[in-house]
């Protein structure tokens, strides 16, 4: 009977053993993973003279930077800061612009705004391949700025004029052929003559569109089908100059390129109103016009308007926390 007894003990010890073990290991799984360490650069140069304006986050660590000056694609590393064009002037058969960008996880795309060509471009994450030229407004003054990829549509603003562009996706994101031209009415307020509808952001499912304007520091829902922009009430507070978008859950930032600073807009479940809460500020800011996100921190690309572009002028990524 003894020895039965110190059996049994043995077994009670060694399952509290297990229990203990199993006990730390799920509080190990269920610890949030810091996805850009402190030990990720601050500041990632980007190559000299390529005149950024939009930045995306791709798989990984790699995140993407177009050229206003040739329309080319940068991919870089968070972690490292290295990086590579994927592309050349040369891949093209006619000159390109890229402003905002988007990626799609399902194909590995890269989605461009084309600026003044009035066009929008789609591009192989890796080999930078052109994987479809998109004709979205054949007018003169023309400036498409910003691009969201949705389940089922992409979406392009069009500075210049009161308008989007829906691009219909078939399953594997890519684009169909088929385009339609939405005008903006209801609250959306244009200016002729200058920069109105600029960022787009959607939510995951699609279901929610939201653009900014920042002309007049506005932000709006707008109805895919019709159109139809609703203000967003923010109070007494805006968004003047208002450039790119990051939406994450209710949470809106907003990028005020030449105020250098990102606001912080938490919405309501309805997304209806806003509140206009912490602004972000960085001393390494030099008119940042767009943002990706990678874990808990944000990166800004500096456009540097305020510089003349030339070969010479440097360019910079700066990571911000959320």
């Amino acid at each position: 009977m003894g020895k039965a007894l110190v059996i049994q003990r043995e077994d009670v010890e060694m399952k509290r053993f297990l229990i203990l073990v199993s006990a730390v290991a799920l509080v190990a799984l269920a610890m949030p993973v810091a996805a850009a360490p402190s030990q990720f650069p601050d500041v990632v140069p980007l190559p000299d003279g390529i005149a950024p304006e939009g930045i995306v986050s791709g798989g990984g660590t790699d995140f993407y930077v177009g050229s206003l000056a040739d329309g080319t694609i940068y991919k870089g590393d968070y972690r490292t800061g290295a990086g590579e064009f994927i592309n050349d002037p040369g891949d093209f058969d006619s000159p390109r612009v890229a402003v905002g960008l988007d990626f799609d996880s399902r194909s590995g795309a890269v989605w461009v705004a084309g600026g003044g060509t009035g066009d929008g471009y789609v591009y192989d994450g890796d080999s930078g391949e052109t994987l479809a030229v998109i004709p979205l407004t054949p007018a003169t003054v023309t400036f498409v700025n910003d691009v969201v990829v949705t389940p089922d549509t992409a979406y392009f603003t069009q500075s210049f004029e009161p308008e989007i562009y829906a691009v219909e996706l078939d399953r594997r994101g890519m684009p169909t052929g088929a385009v339609e031209t939405i005008q903006l009415s209801g609250d959306f307020t244009f200016i002729p003559n200058t920069f109105n509808a600029n960022g787009i952001v959607a939510t995951p499912n699609g279901k929610t569109l939201m653009v900014d304007n920042g002309a007049v520091g506005e932000l709006y829902i707008v109805d895919q089908t019709t159109g139809a922009a609703t203000k967003i009430d923010l109070g007494t507070a805006d968004v003047a100059m208002a450039d790119g978008m990051l939406l994450d859950g209710k949470t809106l930032y907003v990028v005020q390129n030449f105020a250098n600073q990102i606001s912080v807009v938490e919405l309501s479940p309805d997304f209806a109103t806003g509140t206009v809460g912490d602004v972000i500020t960085d001393a390494d800011f030099m008119i940042p016009t767009t943002v990706a996100e990678f874990g808990n921190s944000l990166y800004a690309v500096n456009a540097r308007f305020d510089v003349p572009p030339g070969p010479d002028v440097e360019y910079q990524v700066v990571q911000v926390g959320k």
